[in-house]
């Protein structure tokens, strides 16, 4: 079952690093805003995005399997249909210990799996909107 609990993603806010599958280098996209929201309050934003050149001053990674560092959260701005392949990924990795989906994203079965492998899952919710409910 998803994270529903306002204590739990509360918890989930004390992580540092978030990876953004589907992090936009256009500004005016949310999938740029929300990220450099997060940013702006002190998260480490690693962009996920085979064709972009640039995101937040770095170059962007092609997929997850590519990133060397630390990973706390992923962060899913890409469609539903893609999420099975993500989680999978996150998966794989031991240190990913949450997979978000942003609103209206959805994979129920993915989540499943990610939370088969230990993980939390959120689904269907917003980081920026979650963030200044819970953490002001």
């Amino acid at each position: 079952m998803p994270v529903e609990s306002d204590d739990e993603l509360r918890e989930i806010f004390e992580l540092e690093t978030i990876a953004v599958v589907g992090c936009s280098a256009t500004p005016h996209k949310q999938a740029h805003a929300i990220p450099k929201f997060m940013r702006d309050r002190g998260y480490e934003i690693i962009p996920i995005n085979p064709y972009a050149d640039e995101i937040f001053g770095v170059e962007p990674y092609d997929s997850l399997s590519d990133v060397e560092a630390e990973i706390d959260i992923v962060d899913i701005f890409r469609p539903s249909d893609e999420v099975a392949e993500i989680a999978d990924e996150a998966i794989e990795r031991d240190d990913v210990k949450v997979v978000w989906t942003q609103l209206g994203i959805r994979d129920r079965e993915a989540g499943e799996r990610v939370e088969a492998a230990d993980k939390r899952y959120v689904e269907d919710r917003c980081l920026k909107v979650e963030y200044q409910r819970l953490m002001g």
